[in-house]
């Protein structure tokens, strides 16, 4: 029997088999969505857990229900992302600084060219807020900077060892539900490694266009895309990756939503096979 047989075989049997374990356990499959099971959170997950979590996510993709997928993404970071962006404290120092901080030497030399001020950068889903402090350094003419993130004990973390920077604010809210609420012209908003990975693409396309009705707006999104995502043959979004989150074809987005954009790159991530995009869009 060749491997890719048996692989198929073993699928279809550990499928099976979380599908019978959620239909004779619902309230312990309904607390596994409520709490959150897209991301680290596998690793405290019992055999019969994941067995759960697999079967859940492949009935919810086959149904094509990703307003139910979106909710399981938000569940997870409001619930446990804290425990996410303690177990990865060092990656703004081992991956943000090394791969990323370029775009914001190219967003400094797009600030020169443009004859409007912007006084707020807000940055979606900020975590533990070390990108959000470096950049209050990276733009001392920058006055207010604002951090959210969907995990409220995060935000009191970020509060207290912050608090020595008067220029940081940091709120645990939905970022649309903040755009909806406070915002307005000149800001420029900020996500950092996975932030719009868990919008719908209709969700985003909202989003966008939200954002393009505020005014003058200056958006920096670094994002991981499918590696196998093709935005030739398919321009629209699609799920990728053990998350089941949406690679987006976020130069169109922009631009459907009227924005221009200012960059546009990739970066593959090994051995974490997928893209890091990374896109500079104005209006």
């Amino acid at each position: 029997m060749s491997i890719n047989i048996k692989s198929i075989i073993y699928k279809v049997l550990t499928n099976t088999l979380g599908s019978l374990l959620v239909f004779f356990q619902p309230k312990r499959a309904r607390k596994l969505t409520e709490s959150g099971m897209t991301l680290s959170m596998s690793r405290n997950l019992s055999f019969t857990e994941n067995l759960m979590r697999n079967a859940i996510l492949k009935k919810v993709e086959k149904k094509e229900d990703y307003n139910t997928l979106e909710q399981f993404h938000n569940n997870y970071w409001k619930n446990q992302g804290d425990d996410f962006f303690s177990a990865t404290d060092d990656s703004f120092e081992k991956d943000f600084l090394p791969n990323c901080a370029f775009i914001f030497d190219l967003l400094q030399e797009q600030l020169t060219n443009e004859s409007d001020t912007f006084n707020t950068l807000v940055e979606i889903g900020t975590g533990n807020g070390k990108v959000l402090n470096y950049l209050s350094s990276k733009f001392p003419s920058i006055q207010r900077f604002v951090g959210i993130d969907l995990s409220l004990v995060q935000i009191q973390l970020n509060t207290e060892n912050f608090k020595s920077n008067e220029k940081l604010e940091f709120v645990a809210i939905d970022g649309f539900d903040w755009v909806k609420e406070y915002g307005h012209g000149n800001i420029i908003f900020v996500t950092s490694r996975g932030v719009l990975e868990y919008f719908t693409e209709h969700r985003l396309t909202e989003f966008l266009n939200k954002l393009n009705g505020l005014g003058k707006t200056i958006f920096v999104a670094i994002e991981p895309n499918g590696i196998k995502h093709d935005f030739k043959t398919n321009p629209n979004s699609e799920l990728y990756g053990y998350e089941r989150s949406f690679s987006h074809n976020y130069a169109k987005l922009f631009k459907d939503a009227g924005f221009d954009l200012w960059h546009v790159s990739q970066k593959p991530c090994v051995p974490d096979s997928y893209n890091q995009s990374f896109i500079g869009a104005k209006n």
